[in-house]
């Protein structure tokens, strides 16, 4: 489990001034990578709920494999998209000369930015209250595909 940094503690004239900078910025960044992982998850569901109703990929196993999120950790951001070489790759999000354009990655995440924005506001709330947002924090988990 990652480690929350401890408070500075500076002593000036009988005051005890406790610095609480260091607590904040871990629990803020933890906070904004736990929110694109549920962003991430939920994305990636309602991609493979479009993949599903397409011909053939009922029951296929290829788009579990190719549609994943990738949650960085510097940067703190949010990618959410397809494999490289896979199956079902890119020919058939943007259309190639065999494929018509099928704008699955796009078409999930501009259609469903309300309620991304819900998954992101509850964890924007979460920082009021620290327990809450340290029992949303889960620190072993770093994104990707969820079978």
């Amino acid at each position: 489990m990652a480690r929350i940094p401890s408070p500075i503690k500076i002593r000036k004239s009988g005051v005890e001034y406790i610095s609480r900078v260091d607590r904040t910025k871990y629990l803020l960044a933890e906070l904004t990578r736990a929110a694109l992982r549920d962003v991430g998850k939920y994305v990636r569901r309602i991609q493979l709920d479009e993949v599903r109703k397409l011909k053939g990929l009922k029951r296929g196993k290829r788009p579990l494999r190719a549609f994943q999120f990738w949650v960085r950790k510097r940067d703190q951001d949010l990618w959410v998209g397809i494999k490289h070489n896979t199956w079902y790759g890119v020919q058939q999000e943007l259309g190639s000369h065999n494929q018509p354009k099928r704008a699955i990655v796009k078409n999930s995440v501009m259609k469903n930015i309300a309620e991304i924005r819900k998954i992101e506001g509850q964890y924007l709330s979460a920082i009021e209250n620290e327990n809450k947002a340290l029992g949303l924090i889960d620190p072993d988990d770093e994104g990707g595909k969820q079978e």
